[in-house]
This record gives C-alpha cells, sequence and structure tokens, in this order.
C-alpha cells in the first residue's frame, strides 16, 4: 500500500470567545453594523486531526488568547498567549507555549515575545544541502511493485528531537517607527536516524519498511561519508544572541493592508556563550511591502529576504532555520515548505547562504460578525521563489569509490538555480488577529517534488 499524504481535516473550524474581564457597550464601541470593537480576553480554538500511512494518527490542538484590554486598543491587542499540544500514535508531537506583549510595563513600552517549545519529528525532510546540487530521486521512495529504484519511504527523512527557549526584547529607538531588537536562545537537537522499527509496528508484512542495517537513508549515507561529521551527526547544543533593527509602519501586524517591515538582524553563537562544537555568526536582511488595491478588500503584499554566514560554520541541523525579529509560530524553516517556498519539498534548499521572496495578492471577500465575533474570509494567491546562494562545504573524498554508487543519484554539477512554487490560500479570521491558513503549493520542477497542503495560522508574512 502506498503511503497516503498527509491530509489535515479540519473536525471543528468552530472558534470560541470568551469576555473575561469586562462587558461590551454596544453602542459606544459599534463602529458599523458588520463590525464590533473587542476589549477585554478573548480566545480562539482549532482541534485538527492528520493521519499519514507510515507516521500514524495525529491529534491535538491550539488555542490563543488575546487581551485586547480597553475597546480603543482593538484590534492592537494587549497580550497573546498561544497554546499548541499534538500527538501522532508514532510517537511525533508539538508542545508549545508562546507569549506576546507590547504592554507589560506601560512607562517604558518594550515588547516582549518568548517561546518554550519540544518537538519531536520521526520523519524530518533531508534531501542534502546546496538545492540543484543534491539530486532527489522521487524513485528511490515510490513503493511501487515495479520501480527497481525504491530504496525507502524514509530514505529523504531522519529523526529529530527539539527543545527551544527563546525570549526577544524590542523598544522604540528613534521614533515609533524604528526598533531596536535583541534576543536569546537555547536550542537543543537531537538527531539520528528513522525509527524504522517503531513505524514498522502494526504494519502488514506488504507494507513494512526496510529496516536501515540494509537500506541506509540519504541521512545515514552522509555520515557515513563524512559529509556530515560525526560530532554533528546526532545534534548538539546552540546558545545564541539576536541584535538588529527594525522598521516598521504596517497598519496591522496580522493582515497589513499598507506599510513596510524591514529589517536587519545579526545572530551570533560565540564560543564563550557555551557553543564549543560549533561557533558562529550569521546575518539576516528582510524587506516585506503592503499595498491597498481595494480599501478594506483587496491588497498585495510581497517579501524579499537574505541569509547568510559571515562567520563560522553553521552545524547541519541550524541551516534550515530562518531568522526573523518576530516569529509567530512554531518553526520557521525553509527554504522549502509551508513557511517559505509552499509547494516545494520542506527544506529542499538548505545552504550557508540564501534568497528568497513570496508575492501575494489578498481578497477579503467576505466580512460578517457572528455572536458578537468579527470574521472575515479571505482568498489569496501566490508565488514563492529562492535559491542557494552561499553554498555549503561537501567534502566527497570519504565516499567509497565502489560502481554499486552512481554519484549522479546523489550530486548534480550545476550550481543551484530558482526554485519556484505557486498556488491559491483560504484564510478565515476571528477578530482580526487569530487566523487560520489553508495553503495549496504546486512545485514549477519536478525536481523539488510535486505539490504540498498546508494548514495552520496566521498568513505567511
Amino acid at each position: 500500500m502506498k503511503k497516503l499524504i498527509p491530509i489535515f481535516l479540519i473536525v471543528a473550524l468552530t472558534s470560541f470567545a470568551i469576555n473575561s474581564y469586562s462587558q461590551e457597550d454596544t453602542t459606544a464601541t459599534q463602529t458599523k453594523k458588520e463590525e464590533k470593537i473587542k476589549d477585554g480576553w478573548t480566545f480562539g480554538a482549532v482541534p485538527v486531526v492528520a493521519y499519514d500511512s507510515d507516521l500514524g494518527f495525529k491529534y491535538g490542538g491550539l488555542v490563543n488568547f488575546y487581551n485586547y484590554g480597553r475597546p480603543t486598543s482593538y484590534p492592537e491587542y494587549l497580550q497573546s498567549i498561544y497554546l499548541e499540544i499534538s500527538r501522532t500514535t508514532k510517537g511525533s508531537g508539538i508542545n508549545q507555549i508562546f507569549f506576546d506583549s507590547e504592554h507589560m510595563f506601560p512607562e517604558s513600552p518594550i515588547r516582549i515575545t518568548s517561546d518554550f517549545s519540544y518537538m519531536t519529528e520521526q520523519a524530518l525532510d533531508f534531501y542534502g544541502f546546496n538545492g540543484y546540487q543534491s539530486v532527489y530521486n522521487s524513485d528511490f521512495t515510490d513503493d511501487d511493485p515495479n520501480n527497481s529504484l525504491y530504496k525507502s519511504r524514509m530514505y529523504y527523512r531522519m529523526e529529530r528531537k527539539m527543545l527551544r527557549f527563546t525570549a526577544d526584547f524590542s523598544g522604540r529607538m528613534f521614533n515609533d517607527n524604528i526598533k531596536w531588537v535583541v534576543g536569546l536562545a537555547h536550542v537543543n537537537h537531537k538527531m539520528g536516524s528513522v525509527d524504522i522499527a517503531n513505524l514498522n509496528e502494526g504494519k502488514d508484512v506488504e507494507d513494512l519498511l526496510p529496516v536501515i542495517d540494509s537500506v541506509p537513508g540519504l541521512y545515514d549515507e552522509y555520515v557515513n561519508w563524512g559529509i556530515i561529521s560525526t560530532e554533528e551527526a546526532d545534534g548538539g547544543k546552540i546558545n545564541y544572541m539576536k541584535l538588529g533593527t527594525v522598521y516598521d509602519t504596517r497598519d496591522n501586524e496580522a493582515n497589513p493592508m499598507t506599510g513596510i517591515w524591514s529589517e536587519i538582524i545579526l545572530i551570533t553563537a560565540p564560543k564563550f556563550m557555551d557553543n564549543y562544537e560549533n561557533d558562529y555568526t550569521q546575518l539576516s536582511i528582510t524587506h516585506r511591502q503592503y499595498f491597498t488595491l481595494i480599501q478594506k478588500k483587496l491588497s498585495f503584499a510581497y517579501r524579499l529576504g537574505y541569509q547568510g554566514t559571515i562567520a563560522g560554520e553553521v552545524p547541519y541541523y541550524m541551516l534550515p532555520y530562518l531568522n526573523f525579529s518576530y516569529n509567530p509560530s512554531v518553526v520557521i524553516e525553509g527554504l522549502g515548505g509551508a513557511k517559505s517556498i509552499r509547494g516545494v519539498l520542506r527544506d529542499r534548499i538548505v545552504g550557508d547562504g540564501i534568497v528568497y521572496g513570496n508575492l501575494e495578492f489578498r481578497w477579503k471577500f467576505l466580512r460578517t460578525v457572528i455572536k458578537n465575533q468579527n470574521i472575515y474570509v479571505a482568498l489569496s494567491g501566490f508565488t514563492d521563489f529562492g535559491q542557494v546562494v552561499q553554498e555549503t562545504k561537501i567534502d566527497k573524498s570519504n565516499i567509497p569509490n565502489d560502481r554499486s554508487i552512481d554519484l549522479t543519484n546523489y550530486f548534480g554539477s550545476e550550481n543551484d538555480a530558482l526554485h519556484l512554487g505557486y498556488g491559491l490560500g483560504l484564510h478565515f479570521a476571528l477578530n482580526e488577529n487569530f487566523i487560520i491558513a489553508f495553503d495549496y503549493g504546486l512545485a514549477n520542477d519536478m525536481r523539488d517534488g510535486s505539490s504540498g497542503l498546508y494548514i495552520g495560522m496566521n498568513y505567511l508574512f
């Protein structure tokens, strides 16, 4: 039986709202019939179900609490607390609590965002480094009986367990639009081979995955060949600092209709912060801009970004992460996948330096009020792209000179080129800030996969 594509089934799209500390004044706070100004505490919650024949049944949910304070604050919130807990029957899971507030110290408006997460992935995508310089061969994962090149459905996968704590602070620099950013983070990775024995538990004989000893995955081959060093192979801990500046003129954070959001961020993991395996420094530059085409209905947004290594050597398990001043999501990684190039395989484009971009039209075609909650539904069309511009060094000298190893199945001779994905999105928003996002993307090149369906929170940027 072929592996089923993971399909997220939203078993309830109902969002619940509670006003815990104050009662709405429907005459003073109602700006027009179809929209109400919120105050006090509200929350939105969504249970999600998924299934994958190898990874098992996924279950769990997420909830986001917002405190709007007085009616004059809406749609800006005073505090946001995001919780997510999900599991699969084969052992993967997400456990996250995220806090965001710019109003903890009224006399000194410093924004505080903090994240504590523990995430386990039994089948994390791994396709090598430098984009098209690493060959993706879909026949290696196609278990059709007539396919002689089949290796394993888990061939381009590895296991990751990650513990992460971040604390970021930002405040006014010269005026309300220019801000400084300072942050600290601790990330601890445990990396390894896919636990085939666990995934095979309960399967019929014809559906069993081949064991790693007989059919190693790409990660295992990279370790055996020394491309991934033995010191880094099992992961490690990284402590880093974030320093930067942000220029922000957006009219609304959750879905801006106008404004600019640009930032320059330096991420450094020096030895004195207990980074003895790897010390490095990265530079991240991101520019986002938003244009209103039809007032309150249609907008155009774009994002351009660069991230590169300017000193040291970034461990392979940290390379996929994209660095921003603010991360309203569980994990921001790529290039490729839900948070960077939709439709392209997750983490397909990984290197020491990358450039990327996103173009998106957003149309709010329906606005309504349901039980005093402001609802809008939006449709989007997008094009995403990116490529490696600073290559990760790949040492092939330890690959055995064996005729059974055809290196053309692993490495390409050309430099990386532009990877492209495009598609459509559908968004459901509660009170402007709680946004459920459905995106479906197509890859432009079969070397990047075929398509992807993504269900999560918030707009991409």
